[in-house]
């Protein structure tokens, strides 16, 4: 499994019209190692979807689309971390909330993929 963290994103809630920004975390399991996860090509699909007025959740999605249908992978899991301008700043106040969503494709539905991802994920996040 390649763990590829820290796609940092900038968007706009398409409900608030407010920013909302974070980072995307892609991990690949590539189906032929001439098929390997392309860094660039997953900043470039991060960067495409979040330049429009979106919603996290179906951006987590796009780009777990977009990135099984070019690379081709085994599996394929997709994190995205959120903060939202929209909860900081209106109502609620709350400016430390984030959130978190994921998408996972092939292989990633199995249980024990499923959990070296996201373990791998946030055991190496909490390292750094």
């Amino acid at each position: 499994m390649t763990l590829l963290r820290g796609l940092g994103f900038v968007s706009l809630c398409e409900h608030h019209l407010l920013p909302f920004f974070g980072q995307v975390h892609v991990g690949c399991i590539p189906r032929d190692p001439a098929w390997a996860c392309d860094p660039a090509a997953c900043a470039e699909v991060v960067e495409a979807l979040a330049h429009r007025p979106q919603l996290q959740e179906r951006m987590t999605e796009e780009v777990a689309d977009a990135l099984f249908a070019a690379l081709r992978p085994e599996g394929l899991g997709v994190a995205v971390e959120g903060r939202h301008l929209c909860m900081m700043m209106r109502g609620v106040g709350k400016h430390g909330a984030e959130i978190r969503t994921s998408s996972l494709r092939g292989s990633f539905l199995d249980p024990g993929i499923r959990r070296t991802f996201f373990v791998s994920l946030y055991a190496a996040r909490d390292r750094s």
